[in-house]
């Protein structure tokens, strides 16, 4: 069977909370959400990020390393964080404490890559990711 992100669409685990673009109209996942394709639950996991890595637009403190995202996105009260921030480093190529642009695709797509990788076990094709990211 498939890991949870994958069936649901959702490969970075968004936990429902928000009325996303592109949900599926029928939820019958009671803790994370489901989008129709792959692209649209992607593009949500882009925009948490883009939140995170400019601060909401600048109307709050910045999350723009690899470490202050995956700190956020993965609290070690739930998650073995320490890992996930250096297979996140590691994988995308980045060092833990180097300032993100956002607006640098390539380096968005590496970094969310891996980030499937974590949640799911699994990779998602890098143009369906790189879609996902033209979609905002």
């Amino acid at each position: 069977m498939e890991p949870r992100g994958i069936r649901n669409n959702n490969p970075l685990n968004i936990r429902k909370g928000n009325n996303w673009k592109g949900e599926r109209p029928k939820q019958t996942d009671k803790s994370f959400e489901e989008f129709e394709t792959m692209e649209m639950g992607i593009r949500a996991g882009f925009k948490i990020l883009k939140n995170y890595i400019t601060g909401y637009g600048g109307k709050t403190k910045p999350f723009d390393t690899i470490e202050k995202v995956i700190r956020r996105w993965a609290p070690p009260t739930e998650n073995a964080t320490e890992k996930y921030i250096q297979f996140i480093a590691d994988d995308a190529g980045l060092h833990r404490y180097q300032k993100i642009d956002f607006r640098n695709k390539s380096v968005m797509v590496r970094i969310v890559d891996a980030m499937i990788f974590v949640e799911c076990g699994q990779r998602v094709p890098a143009d369906v990711i790189s879609s996902a990211y033209d979609l905002l």
